[in-house]
């Protein structure tokens, strides 16, 4: 018996370099795209992690009013930096009897983004990341690049 031979074509499979290049290419692209705006997205992702707890500590402080009628020795005015991996929050001046300001203050990721409110509930947000505004006017905490609420 002899042995059968297939036959071969002349072309065989497999992709030429310019193939794999373009691809590349378009990889590449697609990557100059994804990337920034899943990094604003992740950073847009933190900013509720300081908005909630100021918005929580603010209750604290108006509870402590209600029960004292003085803000001073508040527990929610207590410097908080380990509750949290992308905000520290403080009293931004000591409390007075009358009044108060919370203050987040962004690290690591975050840092350039300092969120306020007071004790009549006037927030404000002092973005200094690049690429990021705050509100005008600064009367709410900015959660998009473009400064708006």
């Amino acid at each position: 018996m002899r042995a059968h031979r297939s036959n071969l074509s002349s072309t065989e499979a497999g992709f030429t370099l310019i193939e794999v290049m373009i691809t590349v290419v378009i990889v590449a692209i697609l990557a100059m795209v994804a990337v920034p705006s899943y990094r604003d997205y992740v950073t847009r992702g933190n900013i509720p992690e300081a908005t909630s707890r100021l918005a929580s500590k603010q209750v604290q402080m108006e509870q402590f009013f209600q029960d004292n009628r003085t803000y001073v020795g508040g527990g929610a005015c207590a410097a908080d930096t380990t509750a949290s991996k992308y905000f520290d929050f403080t009293c931004g001046a000591t409390p007075t009897a009358v009044g108060y300001t919370l203050t987040a203050t962004g690290k690591g990721a975050m840092t350039g983004f300092v969120y306020t409110i007071n004790q009549t509930g006037a927030k404000t947000s002092a973005i200094t990341t690049t690429g990021w505004s705050n509100p005008s006017p600064n009367s709410c905490w900015a959660t998009r690049k473009d400064g708006s609420c």
